[in-house]
């Protein structure tokens, strides 16, 4: 029979080769443990992933209260348009036109959902674009909320939901 000794304090115990129920148990607790302690880093990891992919999904765009009507704006409360001349997922804004009323902007990363989705401008800008329609802002808004380009040429309004 093979005997290990450990020393504490100039103490000498002699403890047997083989295991006794108490420390099976323990090293059963630990590995217990392990096994809990990663299934728990596991499903955390997975939960904050998805709730990166929530938040990629989410609307790039908010509905507020004007007056009795629902608008789009973007985050920061500037109001969004819509174009007459557009095609469904085409701008026909450009140029000049697009210094004035400059494109809902999308990041590249960004993803459709619902009735949002995106197109590639001439420029290879990504724009977003709700049921179809490009969206843009108004370049004389100079302040979150305001509605200026409402109605501008008879061919701007503002988005709707």
């Amino acid at each position: 029979m093979r005997r290990s000794i450990l020393q504490t304090h100039n103490v000498v115990w002699e403890q047997p080769a083989f295991s006794l129920p108490w420390t099976e148990r323990a090293t059963e607790r630990t590995n217990m443990s392990r096994t809990i302690m990663t299934s728990m880093l596991a499903l955390s990891l997975a939960l904050s992933a998805s709730s990166m992919a929530y938040a990629d999904m989410a609307a790039p765009a908010r509905v507020i209260m004007h007056g009795q009507t629902k608008i789009l704006t973007d985050a920061h409360g500037w109001s969004l348009y819509t174009f007459d001349e557009d095609q469904p997922g085409k701008s026909e804004c450009t140029l000049l036109c697009a210094t004035a009323w400059p494109p809902f902007e999308a990041p590249a990363s960004a993803r459709t959902s619902g009735h949002w989705s995106l197109i590639r401008r001439s420029s290879g800008v990504l724009q977003w674009a709700y049921k179809g329609s490009p969206l843009y802002t108004y370049r004389l808004d100079f302040k979150p909320g305001e509605i200026r380009g409402d109605g501008a040429e008879g061919i701007w309004h503002l988005a709707k939901p």
